[in-house]
C-alpha cells in the first residue's frame, strides 16, 4: 500500500487554527512580507513530514477562486523542498491547454527528478471555471468528456510521440508543422518529443476520478490510477469495502480490454484515538448535521478507531484492490505524525 497526503489548503482540510489564522491575515491585507504566507509554511511542514515518513505522493488541489495558493506554483516550491515524495498537481481540462500542461509537467518532472504526477479533474464549479478559463465551461456532459479525452490524448502525445498530429473539436496540435515553420533563429530540436520530455524515459502518471461510464472508459484507456468512491458515513465500513472491491474488478476489466493495468486510490479521512469509544465520539461530532462540511463525507471509508483497527481496515481495502490511500487528518500535522508513529509500524510488521 502506498500512502499519499493532501497538501493542506483552505478548501481541502477541516478548519484548524493555523490555516484559519493565515487566511484571516490574508483577508486583512498583511501576510508577513519577509517570512512569507504561513499557509505555505504549514503546507511545507505537512508535506515534509509525509516525505520523511515514506509517503509516496502528495495531492495539490487546484482552487482558483478563493485564498488557496495556486497549485503549480505551490508544487514547484514543494518539489524543491522535499526529497522523495511525488508532487501531484490537479489540472482542469479547459482551463489551460494540454500543450502547455505537457510542457509545465515535463519541466516540473525534470526539476524534481521524476516526481511529478497529474490529478485530472473535469471541474464542477461553473462560476469559477467561467472566470478563470475566460468562459470555457463545457455545458454538456458529452462535451466535458470529449474534451477530457482530447486533453489526455494531446498530453500523452507530447510526452511520448514527437510526431503528434491531433485535430479535434477542442484542441489542435500538429508538432511537425510547428517544427517546420519555426524561425531559423530559434534552436529547435529535430523531434517534437524533446521539448516536452519528462525525466528519463517515463511518462508522468495520471490520476483521475469519475463516476460516469464514459469517464471510467477514458480513465481505463489513458490514466494510471482511478480513485474509487464510497458511501458517506463512517459506520458503513464493511459495505464500502464490498463496494470498492466490486468497482475495482469492473475497472480492472475495462483497463484489461486496452491491455493495461490500473492502480486504485481512495480518499479517506483518518481519526485515531486510544479507544473505539473516543474515536467514534469524534467521528459522530464530525458527521453531526449541525457541524458537518463537505470534507466530513471522507469519513465514509471508515478509517476511524484505534491504531490496530485502522491498520486492519487499511489491510481490508488493500485486499479489495486499493493500492494508494490519499489521507487527511484533523488536525493535519499532529494526525499525520500519530499515523506514522502508531499505524505504519503495524502495517510494516504485517
Amino acid at each position: 500500500m502506498k500512502f499519499g497526503i493532501w497538501t493542506p489548503l483552505p478548501h481541502t482540510i477541516r478548519s484548524e487554527p493555523r490555516m484559519d489564522a493565515s487566511v484571516s491575515d490574508l483577508k486583512r491585507g498583511y501576510p508577513a512580507p519577509r517570512t512569507g504566507d504561513d499557509a505555505f509554511h504549514f503546507a511545507v511542514d505537512v508535506v515534509r513530514t509525509a516525505d520523511e515518513l515514506g509517503f509516496h505522493t502528495t495531492l495539490i488541489a487546484q482552487r482558483y477562486l478563493g485564498p488557496d495558493l495556486e497549485a503549480w506554483t505551490l508544487a514547484s516550491a514543494l518539489a524543491a523542498l522535499t526529497k522523495r515524495i511525488e508532487v501531484m498537481v490537479a489540472v482542469h481540462p479547459g482551463m489551460i491547454t494540454p500543450q502547455v500542461i505537457a510542457k509545465m509537467g515535463a519541466s516540473l518532472d525534470r526539476i524534481s527528478g521524476g516526481r511529478f504526477a497529474i490529478n485530472l479533474v473535469n471541474g464542477w464549479w461553473q462560476e469559477e471555471f467561467e472566470l478563470f478559463s475566460n468562459g470555457n465551461w463545457a455545458q454538456s456532459t458529452d462535451d466535458k468528456f470529449e474534451r477530457m479525452l482530447e486533453f489526455l490524448t494531446v498530453i500523452r502525445g507530447f510526452w511520448t510521440d514527437g510526431d503528434l498530429d491531433h485535430a479535434g473539436r477542442f484542441y489542435r496540435a500538429d508538432v511537425l508543422a510547428a517544427l517546420k515553420g519555426a524561425n531559423s533563429r530559434v534552436v529547435v530540436p529535430d523531434s517534437g518529443d524533446i521539448f516536452a520530455r519528462a525525466a528519463g524515459s517515463r511518462s508522468p502518471p495520471i490520476y483521475a476520478a469519475s463516476r460516469s461510464p464514459e469517464g471510467k472508459r477514458i480513465i481505463a484507456a489513458l490514466c494510471d490510477t482511478w480513485f474509487a468512491e464510497y458511501k458517506p458515513g463512517y459506520r458503513n465500513f464493511q459495505q464500502n469495502v464490498d463496494l470498492v472491491a466490486r468497482d475495482v474488478r469492473e475497472m480492472s476489466d475495462l483497463a484489461a480490454a486496452h491491455g493495461r493495468k490500473l492502480g486504485f486510490g481512495l480518499n479517506p479521512q483518518v481519526i485515531l484515538a486510544p479507544t473505539m469509544d473516543e474515536a467514534n465520539a469524534i467521528a459522530d461530532a464530525v458527521e453531526n448535521p449541525a457541524n458537518r462540511d463537505r470534507i466530513s463525507n471522507t469519513l465514509g471509508a471508515g478509517l476511524v478507531g484505534t491504531p490496530e483497527v485502522v491498520a486492519e481496515r487499511i489491510r481490508a481495502y488493500e485486499r479489495a484492490g486499493i493500492t494508494c490511500m490519499m489521507l487527511r487528518f484533523t488536525p493535519m500535522l499532529e494526525g499525520l505524525r500519530e499515523f506514522g508513529r502508531s499505524v505504519m509500524p503495524l502495517l510494516a510488521r504485517a
